[in-house]
């Protein structure tokens, strides 16, 4: 459906992406990753003429219909319900031409095909796209400009979803979504027919919406099969064959097995013991994907860690005398891993602010240790940073005695490396402001740590990083987070806000996702759209040509495997006999041909550069050739 050829991006004077060289054919769902900066939403901007390719070309059919997901929406005063509608341009054409036309031949023609597209269900599947993701009826016709910016996403997401399109892209579609929404959006995505191209940093969204994974990284893309968790693994494979990344690994791993130990025969802490060595068990099987990441930091052990840090009894929480929550007790102590579960606007940022003393209870007793230390990340601490002062700047401000190069090198841990340590804030993208924040709060040794969406903007790998972070941070935390990942590996315990109540979750997350996506029921999901499905006859047509596409596809490249197998194996006869030689001791004798050694030497050099680029290719080619007959069977 869609091929990449030699294809090259650049953004001004910088080269983004080269050589990209890849097909994803019609039904696929393809998560897209890579790190911020990397050039994903540039793709996407050749794929929609905002940009062009510098070199090669991009082949799409055309007859393609695509729909993709606007970052911004003006604040209009266009009801609600009729801008989502406004997504079905054909429909908006027709309406207009309808009021327009006075030709009765060509008013029956619209009315047959406004019947086709189903055109006069159309306001009833706004509505339904809106409840989905979490508007009420009296939201409908409320004006554009009566939303916050998080709803407005929504908006803009419901009027993208509406479209009648066999392509469609979205862009971290689930930043401004609460749990309920995001698995509504994830059954969506699941009916949806045409092909799907996702940027997404939420891996188990990844994991249960895509079958194909589509990794930016090195300035190239690569494309494998399967969802994000399959690409982990062959990652992992093709890089846990360098011995150096091997060794890297094991100390990671051994690292968070010493947390684990700390209360592995503490008979209070068996629950979030067993807890963690769950984490642990998936964590080691993931972490070969990700020894090179460029973000590998830990917190600081606090200075002290009192018990217990913050005692809440019978507090009433809100604002302007007006209760969001009523009734809170608990009590937290080092070592507690709270996750706060429950719908936008059910009171979980209302909880965090109070924990952290932004705002005083309305009725009841809040009692903190005289030592407490909170580290308190909100999305809008993002907006308050000094737009014109450096990382290094901010980290200099929370501690004036430390020397450049402590700050640099500390920087450098989550990704400030160089020039971009001394860059004014207004600069840095979100997620590298994200980041700056996460550096900031961690600098300052918390024992208490409040977290409210702290991924929205990270990419996979800082998520992961900050994930083993806070695996072995010895104080408390309480997290709020759609990710559902960083929940299960992070958090012992769970809490429910509901209602104007906050209690304490009986069971696991997973049970908590089956509970929302039961009280839904078995609501029908209508994702079709006709007009842009082919009818029974050209579909089995279009099919036949794939499948004939396909298999001729599958002889090259099956030779292409062969050919590499065999090279390789050369290669490594050729390496175990230069290996066998080297290790002579005789080599290395004064009165030995050290021209003959140092040539030995630079043959090995050869031998392990054409065995690495051997192996990336056949991997490569295999990647391609299980995804042509996974298409095929």
């Amino acid at each position: 459906m869609l091929s990449f050829n030699e294809v090259a991006i650049r953004r001004g004077t910088k080269l983004l992406l080269q050589n990209l060289n890849f097909t994803i054919y019609d039904g696929d769902k393809v998560g897209v990753i890579g790190a911020n900066g990397i050039g994903k939403s540039s793709l996407f901007a050749i794929l929609t003429r905002e940009l062009e390719t510098d070199a090669g070309t991009v082949d799409v059919p055309a007859r393609l219909t695509l729909a993709h997901l606007a970052q911004e929406l003006p604040a209009t005063e266009r009801a609600a319900i009729d801008y989502v509608m406004d997504g079905d341009a054909e429909l908006r054409a027709l309406e207009g031409e309808l009021e327009s036309t006075r030709d009765g031949k060509r008013i029956a023609a619209i009315h047959s095909r406004m019947d086709a597209i189903d055109g006069y269900a159309a306001r009833a599947k706004a509505g339904r796209l809106m409840h989905g993701l979490g508007f009420t009826p009296s939201d409908e016709n409320k004006p554009v400009r009566a939303f916050s910016g998080g709803w407005r996403m929504r908006l803009n997401l419901a009027h993208t979803l509406m479209c009648r399109c066999n392509l469609l892209l979205l862009d971290e579609p689930t930043n401004h979504l609460d749990l309920d929404a995001l698995l509504w959006l994830e059954q969506w995505l699941k009916e949806y027919f045409g092909t799907l191209l996702l940027i997404s940093h939420d891996r188990t969204f990844l994991d249960a919406v895509t079958d194909r994974t589509l990794s930016l990284e090195q300035r190239t893309a690569r494309l494998y099969p399967g969802n994000y968790s399959a690409f982990e693994v062959q990652r992992a494979e093709r890089l846990a064959a360098q011995q150096a990344v091997f060794e890297k690994q094991q100390r990671r791993i051994a690292h968070m097995r010493r947390f684990v130990d700390r209360f592995r025969y503490k008979a209070t802490k068996a629950k979030q013991a067993q807890s963690r060595l769950k984490a642990l068990e998936r964590m080691e099987w993931i972490a070969p994907a990700h020894v090179d990441s460029p973000f590998q930091f830990s917190f600081r052990e606090p200075t002290s860690l009192p018990r217990p840090l913050l005692h809440l009894e019978n507090v009433c929480a809100g604002y302007a005398g007006q209760a969001v929550l009523e009734g809170i007790g608990i009590t937290i102590s080092p070592a507690d891993r709270i996750g706060l579960l429950g719908k936008n606007g059910s009171g979980k940022s209302t909880f965090i602010r109070l924990l952290a003393g932004e705002i005083e209870p309305l009725s009841g007793k809040r009692e903190v240790s005289s030592t407490l230390a909170c580290g308190y990340f909100a999305q809008y601490q993002l907006e308050q940073l000094d737009l014109n002062a450096s990382p290094i700047a901010h980290l200099r401000r929370l501690d004036p005695e430390a020397e450049e190069q402590q700050i640099r090198d500390y920087l450098g841990t989550f990704g400030f490396h160089g020039d971009k340590a001394l860059d004014p804030a207004s600069e840095l993208s979100g997620g590298q402001k994200a980041r700056l924040v996460l550096a900031m709060l961690i600098h300052l040794r918390p024992n208490l740590l409040l977290l409210d969406e702290p991924t929205n903007h990270l990419d996979l790998e800082m998520r992961h990083a900050l994930t083993v972070a806070l695996q072995s941070f010895s104080g408390a935390i309480v997290l709020v987070s759609h990710d559902r990942y960083l929940i299960d590996a992070v958090t012992d315990d769970l809490w429910l806000a509901q209602d104007g109540r906050l209690n304490r979750y009986p069971d696991d997350l997973a049970a908590y996702v089956r509970s929302l996506r039961d009280r839904r029921g078995p609501e029908k999901i209508t994702n079709r759209r006709a007009s842009c499905k082919p009818n029974i006859s050209d579909q089995r047509k279009q099919r036949r040509r794939e499948d004939a596409r396909s298999r001729n596809r599958i002889k090259p490249l099956k030779d292409a495997v062969r050919a590499l197998e065999g090279e390789i194996a050369l290669l490594n006869r050729e390496r175990a006999e230069l290996m066998h030689k080297l290790a002579d001791t005789a080599l290395y004798h004064q009165d030995a041909d050290k021209a003959h050694l140092e040539s030995l030497m630079i043959r090995r050099g050869e031998i392990e550069r054409a065995l690495a680029q051997a192996e990336a290719k056949w991997l490569q080619a295999s990647a391609d050739l299980e995804a042509v007959q996974f298409k095929n069977a």
